[in-house]
């Protein structure tokens, strides 16, 4: 009998990507033998190779035990976890690009960081804000600071005053909760104030609890409108045309990416539930008690105003009578007046 028909041979399991390999090893070939034999078939360098088992530690190179026998592998269902030359080789070298790409940003980040400061020309020093402040007594001024700060530093901000030659003299916030006005129809929340023509301009930043703060470009786009009351009081047509042209003009700039006439007063305010206050960044109503609110459409209010701006506000005039006549005939169902069965 020769040496080959005495040897006896031991037969492993090994699951690759889903793939289940038959390897086959003399019964005392060590775990040495299996690393090589993986490479050897599956084209799997062996410093990438990880074998699981039942009831074994993992097995990966460097082997604590090079000369572990296969034997004790034997009958469990053994599963390999591998990285290809070729993947390993395309994972390396992305690091390096990675990293490369990395140092050079860091570079030029720091070498930004050390240039010298650019000088503002002197119509950008004089047609801005020329002071920022928070209200006092709420929580969390020096975050409102800084919002306000934002929006002094906007470059859409700063290019539409310099064009406009727009000079306010104090840029603030507003308090939520006496800007705001609750009726039987809904709530009127005042956005934005202009007083004087660009003596002041307030601005509503935060939430009507005051824990929590409004859309950033939901006050921006109030910002706009309050600064073209630094022209026009009313709401006609010369209005609305320098409004949107100066929203426009801060959209192009933004590289990173209605009022009334009170007293010389401006005021700029929507109305609805608080959970649409987010909603209704623009103008969308009509004119109640001197104040600019959702709802309430009236005739004078169409002047100078495009087709598809009064379409909208008709449309906003029906929902709120429909809204009305739903909640009279509620009320006169639960009045004892209006019982039904009398």
């Amino acid at each position: 009998m020769s040496d080959d028909e005495q040897q006896t041979w031991l037969t492993l399991s090994v699951t690759h990507r889903k793939v289940t390999y038959d390897l086959t090893f003399p019964e005392d070939a060590t775990v040495t033998d299996l690393f090589s034999e993986i490479e050897a078939s599956l084209d799997v360098p062996i410093a990438n190779q990880k074998i699981i088992a039942p009831r074994c530690p993992l097995l990966k190179a460097p082997l604590k035990n090079p000369d572990m026998p296969l034997l004790d592998l034997r009958g469990k269902p053994l599963t390999l976890m591998d990285s290809p030359a070729a993947e390993v080789q395309q994972v390396h070298d992305m690091a390096e690009r990675v990293a490369k790409r990395n140092a050079a940003r860091m570079a030029q980040r720091s070498k930004a960081k050390h240039a010298a400061p650019t000088r503002r020309n002197p119509q950008e020093a004089q047609y801005t804000f020329l002071q920022v402040r928070p209200l006092q007594g709420l929580p969390n001024p020096e975050r409102s600071q800084k919002l306000l700060l934002r929006l002094r530093e906007d470059p859409g901000i700063r290019a539409t005053m310099a064009k406009h030659k727009f000079t306010v003299a104090l840029l603030t916030e507003m308090e939520p909760l006496s800007h705001t006005q609750t009726t039987h129809e809904g709530t009127s929340r005042i956005l934005g104030l202009n007083r004087n023509k660009g003596e002041s301009i307030e601005l509503r930043l935060r939430t009507d609890a005051h824990d929590g703060y409004r859309d950033y470009k939901t006050i921006r786009k109030t910002l706009c409108h309050e600064l073209a009351h630094n022209v026009h009081g009313p709401h006609d047509r010369d209005f609305w045309d320098l409004c949107h042209q100066i929203e426009r003009e801060v959209d192009a700039a933004d590289w990173k990416s209605g009022g009334h006439t009170i007293g010389e007063t401006s005021r700029y305010a929507i109305s609805g539930d608080a959970q649409e206050e987010e909603d209704y960044p623009e103008d969308h109503g009509g004119w109640t008690g001197g104040e600019f609110v959702l709802g309430g459409l009236k005739s004078n209010t169409a002047a100078g105003m495009s087709r598809r701006e009064v379409l909208a506000q008709a449309a906003l005039e029906r929902q709120r009578k429909e809204a009305e006549t739903e909640r009279k005939v509620l009320d006169r169902r639960q009045s004892p007046s209006g019982d039904e069965s009398k």
